[in-house]
C-alpha cells in the first residue's frame, strides 16, 4: 500500500509542508511514500508501481478533482483505496444524513440556490445552521440564522470569503452542543477508534455500519440536554487530525501495509 501526499509547490519531491510529519510517520511505519503535483506536470514522485492500491492523504477535493486524482493514478497503474463515490458518500453532507436520522441533526438540502430562501420558510425551524454541502462559513456572519431573509447575505458571505458554494446549501436545524465536548473518532474498515484508544461511544458504533466508505471520519458532540450527537461525517483522508497527535493517527494503520487488498468500492 502506498500513502500519497500533495507536493509542496518548490520540492515537488517532497510532501507539503502541512504533511510532512505524517509522510515520515507512514513511511517509517514501512508504507511507500509518494507525492502528487496537482498543479504543473501532474506527476507522482516516486511514480507508482502497478497494483499500487493508494491512500490519499491531503487537502479537501472536490467532486470532479478527486475524480481526476482518481483518473490519474488509475492511468499509473494503481487504484485509490477509496473510490469517488465511497469520498462522496463521508465528504457531501446529503449522503451520509439521510442515513442517521436518529444521531443527528435535522437536515434539508437544495441543489437550486434560488428556492432555498422558500424552503428555509417551509421549514419552519426557529435557528438554523447553514453549510454547503461541505463545509459552512467561519468568517464573516457565521453559520447560524434565525430567519429565511438572511440567507442570501450568508451565501453571498460564502462565495465571498469561500470562493465557491460547493454542490448546494444545506440547513440544519440548530441544536445547542456543550462548549467542549466535540470529538473525533475515525473508522476504518467497519471498525471504530478513539484517540486515545479508549471504547468509542455506542452513537459511533453504529455509525460505522451506515456509511459505505472503508475511511471516514466521524465528530460527535454532547448537546445541551447530554445526549450526544453526530456532529460531522468527513471522508478520512481529507480530515483534519482534531484531537489526535500524528503517531496516534499513523497507528490506524500499523500492520496494514501487507494485509491491505484492493476492494472496488464503485458500487457502494
Amino acid at each position: 500500500m502506498k500513502v500519497l501526499f500533495p507536493a509542496d509547490y518548490f520540492r515537488a519531491s517532497q510532501p507539503d509542508e502541512l504533511y510532512a510529519e505524517q509522510a515520515t510517520a507512514f513511511a517509517r511505519l514501512g508504507f511507500g511514500v509518494s507525492t502528487f503535483a496537482f498543479e504543473g506536470n501532474r506527476q507522482f514522485r516516486p511514480p507508482l508501481e502497478p497494483g499500487d492500491l493508494v491512500l490519499y492523504r491531503g487537502w479537501m477535493l472536490d467532486a470532479a478533482e478527486y475524480g481526476a486524482l482518481g483518473d490519474a493514478v488509475q492511468a499509473a497503474g494503481g487504484q485509490l483505496f477509496t473510490s469517488t463515490c465511497a469520498y462522496l458518500n463521508a465528504h457531501h453532507l446529503p449522503r451520509w444524513a439521510p442515513l442517521l436520522p436518529d444521531l443527528t441533526s435535522e437536515t434539508a438540502c437544495f441543489h437550486d440556490l434560488s428556492a432555498v430562501e422558500d424552503g428555509l420558510r417551509a421549514l419552519g425551524w426557529e435557528r438554523f445552521f447553514i453549510k454547503d454541502f461541505v463545509k459552512s462559513l467561519k468568517t464573516g456572519g457565521g453559520s447560524v440564522i434565525e430567519r429565511p431573509e438572511q440567507i442570501g447575505a450568508l451565501m453571498r458571505d460564502m462565495e465571498q470569503f469561500r470562493g465557491k458554494i460547493e454542490g448546494g446549501i444545506c440547513a440544519r436545524r440548530f441544536e445547542e452542543f456543550r462548549p467542549g465536548t466535540e470529538r473525533r473518532y475515525f473508522v476504518l474498515d467497519g471498525g471504530a477508534v478513539s484517540p486515545d484508544g479508549s471504547p468509542p461511544p455506542r452513537i459511533v458504533l453504529d455509525c460505522a455500519g451506515r456509511i459505505s466508505s472503508r475511511f471516514f471520519s466521524v465528530d460527535v458532540a454532547e448537546r445541551a440536554d447530554g445526549q450526544l450527537r453526530i456532529v460531522e461525517i468527513g471522508d478520512g483522508q481529507v480530515s483534519d487530525l482534531v484531537g489526535w497527535s500524528v503517531p496516534s493517527f499513523a497507528a490506524l494503520w500499523a500492520g496494514r501495509a501487507l494485509q491491505m487488498v484492493s476492494t472496488p468500492e464503485d458500487s457502494l
